[in-house]
């Protein structure tokens, strides 16, 4: 039957070596960073873009304008698709009356299923054509913890990564070390000279 001592490493032992310090105060480090440190990289990282996210649709809310337009033909018979988690779309052509100017046309992604003559929302940029509609609060919200997922995610590979590399290096540093005990005790068991 096979017992394990916990906490050897932080005792005085004559068995203890520096190398088993050195790795008993890397996987205490470890711990505290997976626990403290990734977590905290991750919500500093979705708190700086929750805010470059909002800045962002801010301009493209000041940038871009609703019109209400009329489907008037379609532009293609291509199937429709469903881009940036948005509902399926496909691209028709529409007409809407600008004031002072008169009726404009355009070709615009429009929700899957409308026909001509059917009513729809275009947006419109500073120039006057037509774009998708900046992202709603949901989507800032996805991008935010995207960002904060795959920040604190990177933050976990880099300190498993460096705990790998202090690991081996111990590991290497300790056979170092048993090789040089072993050449120095052997002559004694063996009766040979090394």
């Amino acid at each position: 039957m096979r017992s394990r001592v916990r906490g050897w490493r932080w005792r005085r032992s004559p068995l203890r070596r520096r190398s088993d310090v050195v790795e008993a105060w890397t996987v205490l480090a470890v711990v505290v960073l997976l626990f403290v440190g990734a977590p905290l990289v991750g919500v500093v990282a979705a708190w700086w873009a929750h805010g470059e996210a909002r800045a962002t649709v801010g301009e493209q809310r000041a940038d871009r304008r609703p019109v209400r337009a009329e489907v008037v033909g379609r532009a293609s018979d291509a199937l429709p698709v469903a881009q940036g988690g948005r509902h399926p779309s496909t691209k028709m052509t529409v007409r809407w009356t600008e004031p002072g100017e008169g009726p404009r046309t355009a070709t615009t992604r429009v929700p899957a299923g409308t026909g001509t003559g059917d009513m729809v929302d275009v947006w419109l940029d500073s120039r006057g054509r037509a774009v998708a509609p900046p992202p709603d609060s949901t989507a800032v919200w996805q991008h935010t913890a995207t960002l904060g997922v795959c920040a604190a995610g990177g933050a976990v590979a880099v300190i498993l990564l460096g705990h790998t590399v202090v690991r081996r290096a111990a590991m290497r540093r300790r056979l170092e070390e048993w090789e040089q005990e072993w050449a120095r005790t052997e002559p004694e068991w063996t009766g040979r000279r090394a």
